[in-house]
């Protein structure tokens, strides 16, 4: 299922493509489990543990990829069903989550980025000339 690709990353689970998604519903989910969104990068990088950073990842997969889901779900009378970390660890393999991390970099960065340019701008037209 494809979602604006303004606001996604796609990614391949089984044979079936998802789109992660960072809306507000999944940055509370991951203010919850991390502190904040900028206690995620420092989490998934300094895990010890493998396995607990395979599960920080599954986790992270099947939260993003459920939104796309949960907003089809809401738009469209017929319901799909929601990934589940169990489903995602089955039909993935440890190369396909390391290759998951930069289109989960990039959901996140597409959800957070900021239009600057406006700044920019407006500091060229107050600038002092002489």
């Amino acid at each position: 299922m494809m979602i604006d690709d303004s606001r996604s990353a796609n990614i391949v689970i089984g044979s079936e493509e998802y789109s992660l998604i960072l809306t507000t519903k999944a940055t509370k989910e991951i203010a919850k489990r991390y502190g904040g969104l900028q206690n995620l990068g420092d989490k998934l990088m300094k895990s010890e543990n493998f396995e607990l950073a395979l599960d920080e990842i599954i986790w992270l997969i099947t939260l993003l990829a459920n939104q796309s889901i949960l907003i089809q779900n809401l738009q469209n009378k017929e319901k799909k069903e929601l990934l589940t970390e169990d489903i995602v660890e089955l039909l993935t393999s440890p190369l396909d989550l390391a290759s998951y991390k930069s289109a989960i970099t990039e959901s996140m960065f597409k959800g957070t980025k900021r239009n600057v340019e406006s700044e920019s701008s407006d500091e060229q037209k107050n600038a002092v000339v002489g």
